[in-house]
Order: C-alpha cells, then sequence, then structure tokens
C-alpha cells in the first residue's frame, strides 16, 4: 500500500524551514539525498564566509607596513583553516537530519526523489504520495563546454573548500562572485591565482565601474587576469592541469576551479510527469505566491532561477509558502524589495537597485552621486585611495534607485540605502535629516548623497 503524507518537501535548504508547530498534526516526508541545511550551511555562503575571514586576517598581515605596523605573514596551515570551518558546519548539518529524524510526524527519506505521477513521489524504493508538496531542491554548479574537461580533475564549489593542502597555482574559470571570492581566498593564503573570464570585467551584473575596480585591485595583488577570454581545452599531466585559453595563452597550474554559474535541479525532478510547467533550463514556473502549474505544489529558491545565489531570497519564499500551507485562503506573496547583494572580495562590493544604464534605460531621469572614500575621515585612517561609492537618484522625484560601494565594510554600508528604498525615502531627506557619526565610515553614504 502506498505511504501518504499531508505534505512532502524535497530540499533541506530553506525547505528545511518550511515547517512550523502549526504543522505538528501533519504527517511529513522530508527527502534529502545530501547533507541537511542546502548549499548555503554545507558548500556556499557560510563556509565561504569563514574562509573569506581567513583570507582577510592574512591580507591584514601581509599589508600591516602601510600602518606602520610591523607583521609576518609565514603562510597558511590550510588543513587547520578547513577543519575549523567545517568541524563547526558539519555538526550543524548533521544535527539537523538528527532533529528531523526525532520527530514523530517527519519521515526522513536519504536518497534522491522524482515525480513518477501528480502528487506521487518515489524514493529508491518507497513511493508515496502527498496532499501538499513544496519543492526546494536548488542547484548545481555548471560546468561549460571545455574540450578535455571530463578527463581533469577539477574542482567546484562544492569541492574546492575542502582541499587536503593549499594550491600552489589555482586556476579559475569564471567571473561572477564565487570566481572572484575564491581567488581572493586563496591569494591572500598564498596561492598564485590565475582568473579566466569570458567577459570583459569581472562581475558582469554589477554596475559597470564596479567590475572593472574589482580587476584593478585583483590585478595590483597579483592575481593573474584574462579578461574576455575562454578556456578551449583542459589537460591532465600527472598532478598539474594545462588550460589552453582563446586568448592564445597556455596556464598550468596544479588546481582548476571551474565557476561559471549554477544550474537547476528541476532536470532530476520528472516535472512533466507531475504537471508542472518549467522552462528550457528546467525551472519551476511559479505564480507570485510561489505556486506552480500543478495544484498544491510550490517551488522555491534557487531550484526557480529567481536570484539565484541569494539565501535571503530563498528564506522569503519559504516564508511565504509556509504561510500559504496553513492558510490556502489567503495566500501571501514573498517581501522581496529592493534586494540587496554582496561579494565578500578584497575590496568587498555590495549593491542594491539598479545601475544609472538600468535607470536610464527604465526611462529615469537620473542624478548620479560618486564619492571616493578617500574623501571621509575614516576614507583616510584606512589609506584608502581606489574605493567609492554610486548612487543612482531619480532627478524628478528624488528616489533612490540604486546604489553601488567597492570598498571595505561595503556589505554594512549599503544597508542604510536598502532602508531608505525600502521605506520610500529620498536621497535628500536621508542626507540632510539623518545624524551620521563623525568620523564613521558612514559619513560615505551621507556624502554620496549630497553629491547626488
Amino acid at each position: 500500500m502506498t505511504r501518504h503524507f499531508d505534505l512532502a518537501i524535497l530540499g533541506t535548504g530553506s525547505g528545511n524551514s518550511v515547517p512550523t508547530e502549526a504543522m505538528a498534526d501533519w504527517s511529513i516526508a522530508v527527502v534529502e539525498p545530501g547533507e541537511f541545511g542546502g548549499t548555503c550551511l554545507n558548500r556556499g555562503c557560510i563556509p565561504s564566509k569563514m574562509f573569506v575571514h581567513a583570507a582577510d586576517v592574512a591580507r591584514t598581515i601581509r599589508t600591516a607596513g602601510t600602518f606602520g605596523v610591523r607583521g609576518t605573514f609565514d603562510g597558511a596551515d590550510f588543513p587547520a583553516i578547513r577543519d575549523r570551518v567545517f568541524g563547526r558546519i558539519d555538526p550543524i548539518a548533521a544535527g539537523g537530519k538528527a532533529y528531523r529524524r526525532s520527530q514523530p510526524h517527519v519521515t526522513v527519506f536519504d536518497r534522491p526523489g522524482r515525480f513518477t505521477g501528480p502528487k506521487q513521489i518515489t524514493v529508491g524504493d518507497d513511493t508515496f504520495t502527498a496532499d501538499r508538496i513544496v519543492l526546494a531542491v536548488g542547484s548545481r554548479p555548471s560546468i561549460p563546454p571545455i574540450e578535455g574537461i571530463e578527463d581533469v580533475g577539477y574542482h567546484t564549489s562544492d569541492t574546492i573548500m575542502r582541499l587536503d593542502d593549499l594550491p600552489g597555482h589555482l586556476i579559475v574559470v569564471g567571473a561572477g562572485a564565487v570566481a572572484c571570492e575564491m581567488a581572493h581566498v586563496f591569494e591572500a593564503l598564498g596561492s598564485r591565482v590565475t582568473l579566466v573570464n569570458r567577459s570583459e570585467r569581472l562581475l558582469m551584473g554589477e554596475e559597470p565601474e564596479i567590475g572593472t575596480a574589482l580587476g584593478r585591485a585583483f590585478a595590483a595583488r597579483g592575481i593573474d587576469l584574462h579578461q574576455s577570454a575562454t578556456v578551449r581545452s583542459a589537460r591532465q599531466g600527472g598532478r598539474d592541469i594545462t588550460v589552453e585559453l582563446s586568448d592564445g595563452a597556455t596556464v598550468t597550474g596544479d588546481t582548476l576551479l571551474i565557476a561559471t554559474g549554477r544550474t537547476s535541479n528541476g532536470d532530476a525532478l520528472g516535472l512533466d510527469v507531475a504537471g508542472v510547467d518549467a522552462d528550457t533550463q528546467h525551472r519551476p514556473t511559479v505564480d507570485r505566491f510561489m505556486r506552480t502549474s500543478a495544484p498544491d505544489v510550490w517551488a522555491l529558491g534557487d531550484l526557480t532561477g529567481h536570484h539565484q545565489d541569494l539565501k535571503h531570497i530563498a528564506n522569503a519564499h519559504a516564508k511565504a509558502i509556509r504561510h500559504n500551507l496553513v492558510h490556502p485562503e489567503s495566500p501571501i506573496a514573498p517581501v522581496v524589495p529592493n534586494q540587496p547583494r554582496a561579494t565578500f572580495t578584497d575590496p568587498e562590493v555590495a549593491s542594491v537597485g539598479l545601475t544609472e544604464a538600468e535607470a536610464v534605460a527604465d526611462g529615469h531621469s537620473v542624478s548620479v552621486g560618486r564619492r571616493e572614500y578617500a574623501a571621509t575621515a575614516y576614507g583616510w585612517a584606512l589609506e584608502d585611495t581606489t574605493s567609492f561609492a554610486k548612487v543612482v537618484v531619480d532627478a524628478e522625484s528624488r528616489a533612490i534607485l540604486g546604489a553601488h560601494i567597492i570598498g571595505p565594510m561595503a556589505s554594512i554600508l549599503i544597508q542604510p540605502l536598502v532602508q531608505a528604498m525600502t521605506f520610500g525615502q529620498t536621497a535628500d531627506q536621508v542626507a540632510t535629516e539623518v545624524v551620521w557619526p563623525h568620523p564613521a565610515l558612514t559619513e560615505l553614504i551621507e556624502q554620496v548623497l549630497l553629491e547626488a
């Protein structure tokens, strides 16, 4: 006899936050073939930021002479860094699974699941049905077509942080947040780093000035940049990997990281069998309440392709779905206005809203403010000569349309601008009706708004 559940959840990243006390009397199936916690906890934002902090400490030591402080960087104990990170993370993932298993109304399936009919899921030899289904299986690294890549021991973001030793020469393919953060981490810890990207600058989704500035900063650190280049072929020779690039260069290193984006795991779900419409990249189509085309089936996060890699967006999706499961008569949409993003390189990058070009394309007449860190008192203290903030303001309404920062603490400095945009405060109000502490670095935000 086929088992039946009130709710089935596939994936335990943000999906694991869906069950609440209001569902205590529901029978719930949780399907997770991997570690509990999803990409963010196990392979993404949390471990990477722990590595970033170690890298930032190394950079502080290496650049201490700028401030008259004597410091010597004697290298990094990479296994110790790795073990510190995953010695904390792995028990959390295991604890999440143990907790769900301990709940009497929850059944955990630890193999991949896929639809074998409407509201019917098969996991290994088990098949069950459910009244409601939440799809939260996320995404995985995508690998570009490179001749010979299948014969090369390359890494992705899933594996690069669990290396046994620090690479001597790391080749990074990509120019997004993952590629740039890992380039920062490994160069700071002592690896030679070559970064290959097919675009003309780093972080193509950011304000062009930002990506260009990050490229200059990386080059100044000795990171070898091959921009507007692709990898044509890769071959392994002993411990070394050699890649041939479209710009005619040949690069040999001992470690290769492919960080060229992610693809939805929807291709493994049998969505068509369940009546779930999806796009050509197997991402379920959802309405504003996160409902798919199949009755009582919801989808969230990276799986849907919306704002991929932003955990805070997936959490907002899960919060809305949690409500909608219990209150189907009054569904709500996720609250995700003014979604900030941050890339934890050195220098940091953070942004929210529209770029200048996007604002103009949308028909806005814009005022632009740009302010260097060096124009602030705290910027002097930092001896910073390259970092800046930029804001894009509607010239008529004075609404803040976008903000873009590259420099120390950018991920923190962006927040007052996010809040101002969310609560409808104008650039003039935030610049003149708020007291900004002197000489804190937040004066940068006051000054850039005044510039606009």
